[in-house]
């Protein structure tokens, strides 16, 4: 199977899970797993949140942010994935000045 994001129309999601400004995404959903390809401009965030029955992988394509992990604070870049297993919390933040863009994949355990 091919998901053609080219042909998604980017969705605006403000505050996201509680997170700052506005996140986007291109999402593919097959009623189980989640793929999708995110976008949060410089000072935007994606709030706290815990997951449960699923875990979250997410590649950073460009850009740079923090991640919020558990009790933990990471810097994240261009060509590192950040990986939040169930029963774990986390948040992505923006702290560069240009959009961080990235894919995540959310299946479901």
């Amino acid at each position: 199977m091919i998901i053609d994001y080219n042909s998604i129309e980017w969705k605006a999601n403000p505050g996201f899970k509680g997170g700052e400004g506005v996140f986007y995404n291109k999402m593919f959903n097959d009623g189980v797993n989640k793929m999708m390809h995110g976008k949060l401009p410089a000072g935007a965030s994606i709030g706290y949140h815990k997951h449960e029955g699923d875990c979250e992988m997410i590649f950073i394509i460009e850009g740079e942010g923090t991640v919020l992990y558990d009790d933990t604070k990471n810097p994240v870049k261009a060509g590192q994935c950040h990986y939040c297993p169930e029963g774990h919390s986390h948040s992505l933040i923006n702290t560069g000045s240009e959009d961080l863009i990235f894919c995540a994949v959310v299946p479901k355990q």
